[in-house]
């Protein structure tokens, strides 16, 4: 039997789409025949604390920063990340057959030590990468700064960041990722050979019986008037998610739809936003993070769903809006691009310069617009954003590409 260790961090990934992944990835393993334990690192808990969660044992190692002290950050990383496995040593009863799932770009000093440690195999799956937050994914930009000769120290700081994901894919004995565009970029970029790669697309949970038609109780219960179109983005308040960019193409969207309303659905740098937002403030509806069941209630009362990032290696988003039936207005990034294809969604081009990514705000507007006056076009669009759900993002073609993986390691 395998014994599988999936590992998590308290972190901004961790409420968003990282925590999403394991808490969909615990709950297809569930009817395995594997022994799953979810190990969270970094935990606020003031002791290491075990907890069993539906069916499955949640392990909580605390991260406590010694600010005294003069090692500096990355030292008392692996400080932690060595404690943390002999921790694993003393918990870890069986020791065979044993699969450490890390996903984090940032564990190679974890593998590292799990590697001296146990003898076990490393699968890590490619959320996203770090040196992608730091300049959006503008990859020519990367590529010029792995062949220059001096850098200042921000590209020091992109390069230091590449140099750490790789070191964790080259200890790793699997790397999931989740779009044939980073299977390209591992290949070429990072140096790994493909047998290493496995290409497999995250999932969400499947609900019956959507309904693409708006629900007049629930409109109700959100105050939203009848004949209101309803643009909805859901996802982390931040640059990166293109949503100074939303908030410019929407003033141009008021100017021939005014009966419109944009909810932004998440937490984040609010005051940068509602600056962008002043003067069109009564328009847009700021809702604070919210958990599933209200997420999933605006997705079916909404009329058209954004997903507008520089960024985004896969995009839960766009699956949860495809998995309710909205029509979708995408920028053309990354995974997102592979997810979201022309039969339901209108997609916008990313625009790369040397040193920056950038959305036309002005053609974002016209797609919205597009699907605004063309409703019977938007509907049908929805309805194969379903389709395509449930022929590639369900739980069960996940759990079989994921227990197939497993099981090779061992084989």
């Amino acid at each position: 039997m395998i014994n599988l260790y999936i590992f998590n961090e308290l972190s901004n990934a961790a409420v968003y789409g990282i925590g999403t992944y394991i808490r969909e990835l615990t709950e297809a393993l569930k009817s395995s025949q594997m022994n799953v334990t979810v190990v969270h690192l970094r935990s606020d808990k003031q002791d290491m604390e075990i907890e069993e969660l539906d069916g499955i044992p949640h392990w909580y190692i605390p991260w406590h920063m010694n600010r005294n002290t003069l090692l500096g950050w990355q030292r008392q990383f692996e400080l932690y990340y060595r404690n943390v496995v002999y921790l694993l040593q003393l918990q870890i009863k069986n020791k065979n057959r044993i699969i450490f799932h890390l996903n984090y770009s940032k564990s190679g000093k974890l593998a590292d030590e799990l590697k001296k440690t146990f003898e076990c195999k490393i699968v890590t799956v490619v959320h996203y990468s770090d040196w992608g937050l730091l300049i959006n994914d503008n990859l020519p930009r990367l590529r010029s700064l792995l062949q220059k000769k001096q850098s200042n120290s921000f590209e020091e700081a992109v390069i230091k960041r590449f140099e750490e994901e790789k070191s964790l894919y080259v200890l790793s004995d699997q790397i999931i990722c989740l779009s044939n565009y980073m299977h390209a970029i591992l290949c070429k970029d990072y140096g790994i050979n493909s047998t290493k790669i496995s290409f497999i697309p995250n999932w969400m949970l499947t609900m019956d019986n959507i309904e693409t038609d708006n629900y007049p109780s629930l409109r109700k219960k959100w105050q939203i008037p009848k004949k209101e179109k309803i643009i909805l983005f859901a996802g982390r308040i931040d640059e990166i998610k293109g949503v100074s960019y939303l908030i410019k193409a929407f003033r141009k969207v008021l100017d021939e739809f005014p009966n419109c309303r944009l909810i932004l659905a998440g937490n984040g740098k609010y005051d940068m936003f509602i600056q962008e937002a002043k003067a069109i403030c009564t328009k847009i509806t700021f809702s604070g993070l919210l958990d599933r069941k209200d997420l999933y209630e605006l997705y079916q009362i909404a009329n058209i769903g954004v997903v507008p990032s520089l960024y985004e290696p896969f995009g839960y988003v766009a699956v949860e809006m495809m998995m309710h039936g909205l029509p979708i207005v995408a920028s053309a990034t990354s995974g997102l691009n592979e997810v979201v294809d022309d039969s339901c969604g209108l997609k916008v081009p990313i625009i790369e310069y040397p040193d920056r990514v950038e959305i036309d705000p002005d053609l974002l507007a016209e797609r919205i617009i597009y699907l605004l006056q063309h409703p019977t076009k938007a509907k049908q669009m929805g309805q194969n954003g379903r389709k395509r759900y449930l022929n590639k993002y369900t739980s069960e073609i996940f759990r079989q590409n994921m227990m197939k993986l497993y099981e090779s390691l061992y084989q």
